[in-house]
């Protein structure tokens, strides 16, 4: 099973070509950027390279994986917006996976692990996992209050900011998106993770400066 992996729920830019090979992911090619301004600009040409590279065709792809966060409203809207394209133009399965699962998965743990990553505000989004099974979570709260009694180490971009021991990978991989990814299963709503409302909101009635 060929399956393009993507995620723009951090600052990074993340696509990838991943070869299913008896079960276990095998990445053909892959472009990590970190640039949290660029998501628009770069999540295309990038698979385009990836796809290029791995001398694949999107005719080839059995599946799409995309990243749901959580994650800020922009960064998420690009990447979702893209694997549903994606999804219909090339008639193939679009599976959402919680990216903080995606990093739990790539991670070498195989005890108690928090996952950590940038929620702005000064605060983390977070999650708890026993080895890549999530166990508490996602939550978002500010680092001090991430609850980390029973566990030694985290990863994330933030691992370190929560106290403890920090393990790679400190963002989403294609190998951990589709790792993560129920593929044998049909592919529930694909649904972005905020959390909280977004930072930009509409504007409310303009007050009147009429007066009586």
């Amino acid at each position: 099973m060929l399956v393009i992996a993507l995620d723009t729920s951090t600052p990074a830019v993340t696509a990838g070509l991943v070869d299913l090979d008896e079960g276990r992911p095998r990445v053909l090619a892959e472009r990590v950027t970190i640039n949290p301004r660029a998501h628009g600009e770069l999540l295309m040409p990038q698979l385009v390279d990836v796809v290029e590279e791995a001398g694949r065709g999107f005719a080839d792809v059995d599946a799409i994986v995309a990243g749901i966060g959580p994650g800020p409203f922009t960064g998420l809207r690009v990447g979702l917006a893209t694997a549903a394209a994606l999804g219909q133009a090339c008639d193939v399965p679009v599976h959402p996976v919680c990216s903080l699962d995606a990093i739990a998965a790539a991670a070498e743990v195989s005890g108690p692990l928090l996952v950590a990553t940038d929620a702005r505000r000064k605060e983390t989004y977070w999650a708890a996992y026993d080895g890549a099974t999530r166990v508490d979570g996602p939550h978002v709260a500010r680092p001090a209050d991430v609850p980390t009694s029973g566990y030694a180490v985290a990863a994330g971009e933030l691992a370190e900011a929560v106290g403890l021991d920090a393990v790679e990978p400190r963002f989403p991989t294609p190998a951990g998106l589709v790792a993560a990814a129920a593929l044998d299963a049909d592919p529930e709503p694909l649904v972005p993770l905020y959390l909280r409302r977004p930072d930009a909101e509409a504007p409310g009635k303009r007050k009147s400066v009429l007066t009586r």
